[in-house]
């Protein structure tokens, strides 16, 4: 058994400067007034959109990630229903071969970060817990079951990674909602990352208007 943190990286789509010049042509295509395209006018125009909310020239541009995460938290975002998921597999990835380690594989839950009075009570009933799931998993394969059995007993915070393409609109739409306070610990800390590695990149006249709650 091994623990690990979750991560997110960009892994294919538009890079920043392509990104902007297409949603801005779409978005002058419906006044035609692609005679107005310059430097810095595609930032401008764009900021004026969101402004007043004219999103629909975001979806000309995608981007594509590669989230590792629990799988409660990939039951969050599967949720997300305008974007294209492939996701690791339970019925198929057998965790007792050598390629997994022969061992399952946990996301360290950025919920008990926040826990200060009952962390090390806490992380002892998780980590017990995980290690009773384990046991179980590799005792029913050993029994005969197949992976898609055996996952029965696999717990919520079991590793998991799951390939992610959003258009900008929803990306919006989901960093918006899943940065928020009242959004689940684990999801959140990915979604601000998202957020922040996306403003370092050159998206972010796409995202500025988005406040993050401390």
């Amino acid at each position: 058994m091994k623990w690990v943190k979750s991560s997110v990286e960009i892994i294919g789509g538009d890079d920043a400067a392509t990104a902007l010049k297409r949603i801005e042509l779409g978005c002058r295509t419906c006044y035609k007034s692609e005679d107005k395209i310059g430097e810095g006018t595609a930032e401008k125009l764009i900021r004026n959109c969101l402004k007043r909310g004219h999103e629909s020239p975001l979806e000309h541009s995608d981007l594509t990630f590669r989230i590792i995460c629990d799988r409660g938290v990939t039951h969050e975002i599967v949720r997300h229903r305008l974007a294209s998921y492939s996701q690791e597999s339970t019925r198929y990835c057998n965790y007792s071969h050598d390629k997994f380690g022969n061992e399952l594989t946990f996301v360290y839950p950025a919920w008990l970060t926040i826990q200060n009075e009952h962390h090390d009570m806490l992380w002892t009933d998780l980590t017990q817990a995980c290690q009773q799931a384990e046991q179980a998993y590799f005792t029913m394969l050993q029994h005969g079951a197949k992976p898609e059995e055996a996952r029965a007993v696999l717990p919520n915070c079991l590793k998991t990674e799951i390939v992610m393409t959003m258009n900008m609109r929803e990306l919006r739409h989901f960093i918006r909602l899943r940065s928020s306070k009242a959004a689940h610990p684990d999801i959140r800390k990915i979604a601000i990352e998202m957020l922040n590695m996306l403003r370092e990149k050159g998206y972010g006249v796409l995202f500025e208007d988005i406040e993050v709650d401390a």
